[in-house]
């Protein structure tokens, strides 16, 4: 496309990305009239902050729709091949620590990264995507499987989840909080693995997040296992030291 839409511009391209927007859960069928307004600029944006664009990298959040917004709302998410020094298919050795349950929901995490699992059929639509919403959530609701999919794995736990299942990344930092397992950026915590690693999305106080499992820290990069950066459960690595949009981690203690 050779202009990208912005805030008040009308007609059938309008109407084309308000569609697009409805089938992939970010507007309504009553949303749709042609025109780029407020409600349809905060689609935009929402979206913009969930997906990447054809080379994996995280859109632009900025409500304009150019060639690669439209890219990402006509193709599915795109798989991301991430090279790593650690094989994500492994338990991490136990001199890395870690409690019980974390790893145990580790060990599920990486059980459905070998299983392929991811979305099916379309954006965050699927049997594994349903699995992990729990019936929290109708399948194909935007940008929530992520925490589904760590609530999940705490879940499969003999004692059960430790937490209150739940498909908001905040809402499950927010009971470590309450519950004391919660450490914030700057505290000088080591993760571990099956630890929770949480960012915030959009804007700070935008109350949006995501969520991962930690995988390990290693040689000054964090090594993590998640849902819904890409279309499948994946691994991914940071540098420890500059984590952007970094909330907090977490760990469920031994009992």
């Amino acid at each position: 496309m050779s202009n990208p839409l912005r805030k008040s511009d009308q007609g059938s391209e309008v109407k084309e990305l308000q569609t697009l927007l409805m089938e992939k859960g970010y507007l309504t069928n009553e949303e749709i009239n042609g025109v780029f307004d407020q409600e349809t600029y905060r689609a935009v944006r929402t979206f913009q902050s969930q997906n990447l664009d054809k080379h994996g990298q995280p859109l632009v959040v900025d409500g304009v729709v150019g060639d690669l917004t439209w890219w990402s709302l006509k193709h599915p998410k795109p798989i991301i091949e991430a090279p790593s020094a650690v094989d994500y298919r492994a338990m991490p050795p136990a001199s890395m620590a870690g409690s019980e349950r974390g790893r145990a929901a580790l060990q599920v995490a990486i059980d459905e990264l070998k299983a392929g699992a991811g979305e099916v059929g379309g954006n965050n639509r699927g049997p594994f995507v349903k699995k992990y919403l729990h019936g929290l959530a109708p399948e194909g609701e935007k940008g929530l499987w992520c925490a589904g999919f760590v609530s999940y794995c705490y879940s499969q736990h003999p004692a059960g989840i430790p937490f209150k299942y739940t498909v908001g990344a905040r809402d499950v930092l927010q009971q470590f909080k309450k519950n004391g397992w919660a450490h914030p950026p700057g505290s000088g915590y080591v993760p571990k693995p099956g630890d929770i690693v949480v960012w915030w999305r959009e804007q700070l106080s935008s109350g949006k997040g995501h969520i991962g499992l930690v995988h390990q820290l290693r040689d000054g990069f964090l090594y993590t296992i998640e849902g819904n950066k890409s279309s499948k459960v994946q691994g991914f690595n940071y540098v420890f030291s500059r984590m952007d949009k970094l909330l907090g981690f977490g760990q469920v203690p031994d009992t």
